[in-house]
């Protein structure tokens, strides 16, 4: 209920009021309630429900001994590369990988069987088979549907339009399309159960449907620090999302370890040719070795040389290996500048440059990961671009490294050259012969262990990569979480639905009731004022079957409000000790809020006690009290004739006239009432009412009767009544419930604070009956039965 000037009294909040305003209207919220549970149960009937499917993966830490670069382990080269679980999440919801499981499981072929309200899509039981003759590469990107209908066993119906004519084809025939020939071929498991059903086929962009998917699963880690990861995925159909998890999960390892296996053959590569080139110049060694020995005569030396062999060893050592770094610097430098494109480099070869094997490592990871993004986009995506100059950057560094290297190995060779060629001058007493078979037994021996040493680790890395496990270990396989659908939640939609059935007609009655400036009865009228000016009574409203006249002996509820009106006037009246104090003056604010229907039952009311009453029309703008008594229930009722002719106004006028040729006798209910009616309407009615007749008129009337009853103009429309109002004794200002404007009471107060009203009083009519009676406690209308809601 809305705080306005009706819902306080004293500055206080009057609770009881305000929940009695919502419980009257129990039946709204009972109803609401009810279409709203109505509403949730057709929307959980007829909304398809999903099921969740989950399943869960370890992230595995790749270790030198199961790595396809853990063959070059010895040299120190690379580190233990470390997986991030954020980036294989990123990696396991890349766009490529649902592209890959959307075309390997058909996923943009959809298959839904039509029902009168709710359509149902058909995944590993479809009645038939679709091949499509085009391309892979049309198909994929695609957009097209049509409809079949299975007919007979050797025909169907075909259409690309739903409600436009089937077209008859055999099973097995090419059906020409706008996408190329499709044929459809029957399902026999499943075939029977869909005859004579109408079935759509849809067919979507690979793209479109891998990334509706992408968007619909859920990839998260376990824990803040933990290498596990959940994945879920609600879908309509169990099955479709069981099998889409496990499908994602397995091309996940797939192409992790497709990544390890080019690596492995690239280095494998790079080795056997780094081999043929060192065969080469092994054979170039042995075939020098055995053309000295020939030509010398030397057969063993060995003796001879081994005082010279002992001090130049150290020496010789150091200059072989500078020499094997320098000749597997060069090689990597020709084999990386005469590179085209972007492709693998070998890794971990033997060079003793840690910066050289990670940015190896680095270029390679790159490499890979513009391949994956090469499968779902071009060249020219601003991804793959940045990629390359970051490729191009990368191999420019290694470019540089090697050379400086190579510079730096260069200047080793030379200086270790020089430190031999002094020891060798030491050993001056050394034979020649001697001397130079031996450099060649060392080159001979140097180019053998290179030899042998490349051989074992080209087998070292192809069974490294053959034993290279997966990316990710499987924990659990994916499967349905729960027999029940996670969607529609069934008792939350009808929670929220009894919950919106319940602040709907709250929200209606609250923003009424805040908007409402309207007075509804007599409770809110008395807190309206703070009881400073009497309310007499409410009437109820009447319906057009009731009487609009109070009869004698009457019970309903219109009769008891005029009684509970006549006793309280009453003490009003008996309450002044001067005079008769029987004038009574009947207005309202403006017309239409019933004061002519007050002011002829009042009169009815007090002559219903056998009291001598005079009602008066003083209303001469706009008269209607002759057509109150001009109804057919009063001419039924009337007894007497009536002089309708001249009135009020033709006493006012004319002087001739006495107060008694203007009253007209009438018999209402077997009791006698007079009337004087209001008259001609005349051109000047405030100058006439301002005429001393009117009060000689009242003073007369007064003295004759038990109760005058006047009925008036409204006093907010024209100032006729206030003309009058100091021949009056009371004056009965009548408020209509739902009508009257509760600034409109200001109006009255004030003039009665002025003075120019008094013995003012309010009644409240055409009260609802949940109205009536003080804030609904209790009401009217025992003298009539009402039958419960629940009888029938």
């Amino acid at each position: 209920m809305a705080l306005n000037s009706q819902s306080f009294s004293n500055n206080e909040i009057d609770l009881k009021d305000i929940i009695t305003t919502y419980t009257k209207q129990w039946k709204w919220f009972v109803l609401s309630v009810l279409f709203a549970l109505v509403l949730a149960f057709l929307y959980i009937r007829y909304t398809t429900p999903e099921y969740a499917a989950k399943a869960k993966i370890q992230i595995l830490e790749d270790k030198n001994s199961g790595s396809e670069l853990s063959a070059f382990s010895d040299l120190n080269i690379l580190g233990a590369p470390k997986n991030k679980v954020e980036d294989e999440i990123e990696i396991l919801n890349s766009r490529s990988n649902f592209i890959e499981v959307v075309k390997d499981l058909k996923l943009n072929v959809k298959v839904i069987a039509l029902g009168n309200v709710k359509d149902s899509e058909l995944y590993n039981n479809r009645p038939f088979n679709i091949n499509f003759i085009a391309n892979d590469s049309v198909i994929n990107a695609s957009k097209f549907e049509f409809f079949i209908e299975l007919s007979t066993a050797t025909t169907f119906g075909f259409s690309e339009e739903e409600d436009s004519p089937l077209k008859i084809f055999s099973y097995g025939k090419s059906i020409p399309t706008k996408v190329g020939d499709i044929i459809i071929t029957p399902n026999l498991p499943y075939f029977d159960g869909y005859m004579n059903r109408k079935l759509k086929v849809e067919l979507k962009p690979l793209f479109m449907v891998a990334e509706s998917y992408q968007q619909k699963i859920i990839v998260s880690p376990a824990d803040d620090f933990s290498n596990i990861i959940n994945i879920s995925l609600n879908d309509p159909i169990k099955e479709k999302a069981i099998d889409i998890i496990d499908y994602l999960i397995y091309t996940y390892n797939q192409n992790a370890i497709e990544d390890k296996q080019m690596v492995a053959d690239k280095t494998s590569t790079f080795i056997d040719e780094r081999i043929n080139e060192i065969s080469t110049d092994l054979s170039s060694v042995d075939q020098d070795a055995e053309d000295f020995k020939s030509s010398k005569g030397i057969t063993d030396i060995a003796s001879e040389a081994n005082l010279a062999m002992n001090v130049g060893t150290a020496s010789r050592q150091e200059l072989d290996n500078a020499r094997m770094q320098l000749n597997i610097a060069s090689g990597v430098k020709e084999f990386v500048s005469n590179e085209s494109g972007y492709e693998r480099l070998p890794s971990n070869i033997g060079l003793n440059d840690p910066t050289i094997a990670q940015t190896t490592a680095k270029y390679n990871e790159l490499v890979a990961t513009r391949e994956r993004l090469l499968q779902s986009a071009d060249a020219q995506n601003p991804m793959i671009v940045s990629l390359d100059n970051e490729l191009d950057g990368l191999k420019q560094t290694m470019t540089s490294s090697l050379a400086g290297m190579e510079r730096n190995l260069g200047q080793q060779v030379n200086n270790l050259s020089g430190q031999l060629s002094r020891m060798n001058s030491i050993r001056y007493s050394a034979p020649k012969n001697q001397r130079e078979l031996t450099d060649i037994t060392r080159q001979q021996q140097t180019t053998e262990s290179l030899y042998l040493y490349l051989l074992q680790k080209r087998e070292e890395s192809q069974i490294a990569a053959a034993s290279s496990p997966a990316k990710s270990k499987v924990v659990d396989n994916a499967y349905q979480e729960g027999i029940t659908p996670v969607t529609p939640k069934k008792s939350l939609i009808y929670l929220a639905s009894m919950i919106l059935g319940l602040l709907l007609p709250f929200s209606v009655i609250y923003g009424n009731d805040l908007l409402d400036n309207k007075i509804h009865s007599k409770n809110g009228l008395e807190k309206l004022i703070n009881n400073e000016i009497p309310v007499l009574a409410e009437l109820p409203r009447l319906s057009k079957k009731d009487s609009q006249m109070v009869r004698k002996d009457d019970r309903s509820v219109l009769g008891e409000s005029l009684r509970i009106l006549r006793t309280n006037l009453d003490y009003l009246i008996k309450t002044k000790s001067s005079g008769r104090n029987n004038v009574i003056y009947v207005t309202s604010s403006v017309p239409g809020e019933g004061k002519t229907f007050l002011a002829s039952n009042l009169a009815i009311i007090f002559a219903n006690t056998h009291k001598k009453v005079l009602l008066i029309g003083a209303d001469i703008r706009n008269p209607k009290l002759y057509n109150f008594f001009s109804s057919t229930e009063v001419d039924r009722l009337n007894k007497t004739n009536r002089n309708g002719d001249i009135g009020l106004t033709e006493f006012l006028y004319d002087d001739s006239l006495s107060v008694k040729d203007i009253i007209n006798p009438m018999l209402v209910n077997t009791n006698t009432i007079d009337v004087i009616y209001s008259g001609k309407i005349p051109p000047n009615p405030s100058e006439l009412l301002m005429s001393d007749r009117v009060k000689e008129l009242i003073e007369e009337v007064s003295g004759q009767y038990d109760y005058v009853v006047v009925d008036t103009a409204p006093l907010m429309v024209v100032t006729d009544t206030l003309l009058i109002s100091a021949y009056a004794d009371h004056i009965i200002y009548v408020t209509r419930a739902g009508v009257t404007e509760s600034k409109v009471v200001d109006f009255p107060m004030k003039l009665r604070e002025e003075g120019k009203l008094k013995g003012l009083s309010f009644v409240v009519n055409d009260v609802k009956e949940s109205n009536l009676g003080y804030g609904g406690k209790y009401g009217y209308g025992y003298g009539k039965t009402t039958k419960k809601w629940w009888k029938f």
